[in-house]
C-alpha cells in the first residue's frame, strides 16, 4: 500500500504498474479526442465523444461527479482556463483554441492529463506564442522532477518560461500528485513560493500542469455553472499536463503524447 507522509504520497511497485496503464490509457483518449474535434461539433459532442472512448477503455471517467462535476471531461474554449463543461449551444469554431484536461480510472488508478490545440485556422502570433511557452513550460517543468530536487524546482522551471514568453502564470489552480486518487499530496504550483515543498523522491507521481494566460494571471469562476474558471480580461489561455513518476534516474512520463 501506498505510503503517505505529510504532503507526499509513495506508491507501491504494484500500484505505479496499475496507475502507469490508467495514465497510458487517459493519453490514448486525449489524443483520439484532440485528434477528432473538428469546427462544427458543439463542445457536448465532443464530452460525449469523450465519454464513449473513456468507457470503450475499461474505464470511467475520474472526473464525472468528482466534487459534482457534471461532464466526462473539462473543455475550455479559448478564454476558458479549466473546468468548462461541454455544452449543446457551444459550436466550436476553426479560429477557437481548445483545451481539453481529461482522467481515467481503472482497476483502483488514475489517469489524468491535459493538451491546447487549434482548430484549424492559423492562430494568431500572440496565441502561438501562449501556447508555445506553455508546452514549453511543461517539458521544463519535468526535466525538474528528478529525485533529490524539490517541488519549488519544478515551479522555478515552469515560471521561468512564462515569465520570458510575457504572459500570465495562473497562481489560483496548480498541479498535484495523482496515482491512487486524482488528487493526492503534493501540490505542485507553477510559480514560486516561500516554501520549497517535499523533497521528490522515486515512487512519487506528479501531476504537472501550467495553465498561463495571454494577459492577467487572475482568473475568475462562471457564477451560474459554478464550474467554468475564465481569465479575468476575456484573453486565451493554455494548459498542458502529463504526469510523471520520479525515479531514481530520469522521470519517467507516464502519459506521454502520440500526437502532440
Amino acid at each position: 500500500m501506498m505510503s503517505v507522509r505529510r504532503n507526499t504520497v509513495i506508491h507501491t511497485p504494484e500500484e505505479i504498474v496499475r496507475i502507469r496503464r490508467a495514465a497510458q490509457l487517459t493519453a490514448n483518449v486525449r489524443d483520439e479526442v484532440a485528434r477528432l474535434a473538428v469546427p462544427g461539433m458543439t463542445t457536448k459532442e465532443l464530452d460525449d465523444l469523450a465519454g464513449s472512448l473513456i468507457a470503450a477503455t475499461g474505464g470511467e471517467s475520474a472526473f464525472l461527479g468528482y466534487g459534482g462535476f457534471p461532464g466526462n471531461i473539462c473543455i475550455s474554449v479559448n478564454e476558458e482556463v479549466v473546468h468548462g463543461i461541454g455544452r449543446p449551444d457551444r459550436v466550436l469554431l476553426p479560429t477557437d483554441i481548445v483545451s481539453i484536461d481529461l482522467g481515467v480510472r481503472i482497476d483502483g488508478a488514475c489517469g489524468d492529463t491535459a493538451v491546447t490545440f487549434g482548430l484549424g485556422a492559423p492562430m494568431p502570433p500572440a496565441v502561438q506564442n501562449l501556447v508555445e511557452a506553455t508546452r514549453r513550460a511543461l517539458a521544463a517543468g519535468i526535466a525538474a522532477a528528478r529525485a533529490g530536487n524539490y517541488i519549488r524546482d519544478i515551479s522555478a522551471a515552469v515560471e521561468e518560461v512564462g515569465r520570458r514568453a510575457h504572459v500570465g502564470v495562473v497562481r489560483d489552480y496548480v498541479g498535484h500528485g495523482c496515482g491512487i486518487r486524482l488528487h493526492e499530496p503534493p501540490e505542485v504550483p507553477n510559480f514560486v513560493s516561500s516554501m520549497k515543498g517535499p523533497k521528490l523522491e522515486p515512487g512519487m507521481v506528479l501531476a504537472i500542469e501550467p495553465m498561463f494566460n495571454q494577459g492577467s494571471f487572475k482568473v475568475k469562476t462562471d457564477r451560474i455553472d459554478g464550474w467554468t474558471v475564465r481569465t479575468s480580461d476575456g484573453l486565451p489561455s493554455a494548459h498542458f499536463e502529463h504526469m510523471v513518476l520520479i525515479t531514481e534516474n530520469e522521470p519517467e512520463i507516464l502519459t506521454w503524447p502520440k500526437t502532440m
